[in-house]
């Protein structure tokens, strides 16, 4: 049965045949039941995320109402991803020459470490599920500065605060998504101000290990921020919590995907086991095939033209990133997942100047973290497990619990 709409294909068992009917008959269509532009084809969402006058929030709300005003909502407010302008350029260089720089060898061998001293039994549902949000968000954590005895505490706060960013959240997850923000912004600024108090000195306590050079992320960004005339603490606090939210979601949904994959799709774990080194392929894959960040939002500053049609201020666009990357134009036999697809395109990482300036890094985590899974069980033709995916405006995520009943067919394929 196909998804009554764009919002509800992002937890449907298989959403793939009713974004194809859109890239295929409707590329740039408006929906008038949640009166919203669909940009659904590869050249529809490069136009759109490429447009001069389409913004990554609206005008008249720059900070959603249910946090505005709020501790999370002054985190939001300050974030280089959801904002446009001048203010926000400082911070996006600054993010993105750091993380474009990292040492992804040690990256992966500190995610490697981390997915491994896991005391939880991956081959129990639960286990499973738990793992995929706390192993990535320990990693950019630690690479922030946190300490060892601190990371159970990072990953507790963080599955608080992202609650801020959906609009499914209730009051009470609200809340405690206002709690988290405070503690976060808190300890991250105390990382902030002793990276700057140790700046110079050998021995350098704001390290982080697996960082190239010694320095901590905070360290590096810090440093990269006055360099970019970047000036507001408040910002540069609000950004790094912003970036472990990331990671929190996205990460874990393309490694939880992955997982998805290696147990439904024929042939490719023994053939990941065969070839290590087409690990890093099998996660790309995951990551068009069954992107973790199935749509993102534009919003019109003022009237214009988007794709053909006239469109006026105020406007809305859901931009269905999972659906360009299933896209036979940008991507042949798209429907099909391979390892070694030639010249692939992914669109889930975004584009242009809102493009993630993460994407090596969560690629880097996710191949570690499934390179540890398979050293512990074998997925592929499991019979124990069954997934569902977490409610969720735009993020796919799934949710694996011990099997009962037989698997429905359809499992996003």
């Amino acid at each position: 049965m196909n998804p009554i709409d764009p919002i509800d294909a992002v937890a449907h068992a298989d959403p793939y045949p009713y974004y194809a009917g859109l890239t295929a008959n409707a590329p740039f269509v408006f929906e008038p039941r949640l009166r919203l532009w669909l940009a659904a084809s590869a050249e529809a969402v490069t136009e759109v995320l490429a447009h001069p006058e389409l913004r990554v929030r609206p005008a008249a709300e720059p900070v959603p109402k249910a946090i505005a005003g709020a501790p999370s909502g002054e985190v939001f407010a300050r974030l280089a991803r959801m904002n446009d302008g001048a203010p926000h350029r400082a911070p996006k260089l600054a993010l993105q020459h750091v993380l474009g720089g990292l040492d992804l060898q040690a990256v992966s061998t500190l995610a490697r470490g981390i997915a491994a001293d896991s005391e939880r039994e991956l081959q129990r549902p639960g286990d499973l599920s738990a793992w995929l949000f706390e192993t990535p968000v320990q990693v950019v954590a630690s690479l922030l500065g946190f300490a060892d005895e601190t990371l159970p505490g990072v990953v507790a706060w963080m599955a608080d605060f992202v609650a801020c960013l959906s609009p499914l959240s209730t009051p009470e997850q609200l809340a405690r998504a206002n709690d988290a923000a405070r503690v976060l912004v808190q300890r991250v600024e105390s990382l902030v101000a002793h990276a700057a108090a140790r700046e110079g000195t050998q021995g350098d306590r704001s390290s982080a290990p697996g960082m190239s050079g010694g320095a901590s992320l905070v360290a590096l960004v810090r440093r990269e921020a006055e360099a970019t005339g970047w000036e507001d603490a408040d910002a540069l606090a609000a950004n790094l919590v912003g970036l472990l939210s990331q990671t929190y979601e996205a990460t874990a949904g393309l490694i939880g995907n992955t997982v998805v994959a290696l147990i439904t799709q024929p042939g490719v774990e023994s053939e990941v086991r065969r070839a290590p080194d087409r690990l890093a392929g099998l996660i790309r894959e995951t990551s068009r095939f069954d992107s973790p960040v199935q749509n993102t939002r534009r919003f019109v500053a003022a009237d214009t033209t988007v794709c053909g049609e006239r469109l006026e201020a105020g406007a809305a666009i859901l931009v269905l990133l999972a659906a360009a990357n299933r896209d036979p134009a940008a991507n042949a036999r798209p429907h099909e997942f391979l390892l070694d697809r030639p010249r692939r395109r992914v669109f889930g990482f975004g584009h242009g100047m809102h493009a993630c300036p993460g994407e090596q890094l969560a690629y880097t985590i996710a191949s570690a973290a499934v390179g540890v899974l398979l050293e512990r069980t074998t997925l592929a033709g499991r019979d124990d497990l069954d997934w569902s995916y977490r409610a969720s405006a735009n993020a796919r995520l799934p949710v694996f619990t011990a099997m009962r009943d037989a698997r429905p067919a359809a499992r996003a394929g």
